[in-house]
């Protein structure tokens, strides 16, 4: 697999112009609303919905479902309730069923291993997208993932039946009826890598939403990413999955991959590059242009548009803050 890198300040655009008429020749399109009665026509734009991880809530896509709203995508931000891999993904799966017209997937670290359950076997979901998310293929576990290298801060002790940066919370239901909290005195290390200021980390640490240990122990029962295209954003700078484990999924997925420096909570730090690239799967994904089979994709990077090509290739973006 070819990569193409460009390396960019946040200053400069992040991609070149395309001619006026190639971004005509795509077609115009138009919002749906995805409760109406209503079929969405030919050209309607997908709706994108977002799927948060582990130890956050929905309210994490804040700043990017105001940047997609204005863009006139229509956006579901849904709860994820951390309880088990196959429970979370039934849920999804079941509120998907409930929207009409194409669908773009967004899924933030485990909410990555959600989405790739939730989307198999509906033809209505046409990308996915995993942002600092995990790709799991069949019968892998989030566990196995976070230990194949290293880089994640979640433990320094391998032998620990519960990683040593996490406190467990029992909860009455046998030994495997356990929370897990990032502990407050780890949590900007590990989610944040220590980018944000102590009082907006103090804040997210406390208002953590716990995940069932469930989330990382269950086997993926599906890999939606073999027939599904996929985008996957790796965070250069993350200390939970670990980048390297990021990478190797992204690559194993055949994924069109953004590199952003940040850390593992980049819908904290770095938001408008996350739209950037759920824009540029929700363009890929457009009916218009899926029915033409042309070997091209357009992809919406920084408020410009890219010209790439599809064939095996990955875009790499490697973005920088200044």
């Amino acid at each position: 697999m070819k990569h193409i890198r460009h390396t960019a300040r946040r200053a400069l655009p992040l991609a070149v112009l395309l001619p006026a008429a190639a971004l005509t020749a795509a077609g115009p399109s138009v919002a749906f609303e995805s409760g109406g009665g209503a079929e969405p026509h030919e050209g309607a734009k997908p709706t994108i919905v977002l799927v948060h991880g582990a130890w956050a809530d929905a309210s994490g896509w804040n700043k990017v479902i105001r940047s997609l709203q204005a863009q006139g995508y229509p956006v579901v931000a849904t709860a994820n309730p951390l309880r088990s891999l196959s429970g979370d993904s039934d849920y999804l799966a079941a509120r998907l069923k409930s929207i009409k017209g194409p669908l773009v997937l967004a899924g933030h670290s485990y909410g990555g291993s959600v989405i790739t359950n939730a989307a198999a076997g509906n033809p209505n979901v046409t990308s996915l997208v995993y942002v600092a998310g995990f790709a799991p293929d069949k019968g892998e576990t989030a566990l196995q993932l976070v230990a194949k290298h290293p880089g994640s801060h979640l433990t320094d002790d391998p032998r620990a039946p519960v990683p040593t940066a996490l406190d467990a919370v029992p909860l009455g239901g046998g030994p495997d009826d356990v929370d897990l909290y990032i502990k407050p005195d780890k949590f900007s290390d590990v989610f944040l890598s220590n980018r944000l200021d102590a009082a907006r980390a103090n804040a997210l640490a406390a208002s953590q939403r716990p995940a069932n240990v469930a989330t990382n122990t269950q086997p993926s029962e599906g890999a939606a990413w073999k027939t599904i295209p996929s985008w996957s954003l790796v965070a250069t700078d993350d200390r939970t999955i670990g980048t390297e484990n990021l990478r190797f999924m992204a690559k194993r997925a055949g994924s069109t991959t953004v590199e952003v420096d940040a850390p593992h909570a980049v819908l904290e730090t770095n938001p408008d590059d996350v739209t950037d690239l759920i824009l540029q799967a929700a363009h890929g994904s457009h009916p218009r242009l899926a029915k033409t089979g042309a070997n091209e994709q357009t992809a919406v990077l920084g408020g410009a548009a890219l010209l790439a090509a599809a064939g095996g290739t990955a875009l790499v973006v490697r973005s920088r803050r200044t």
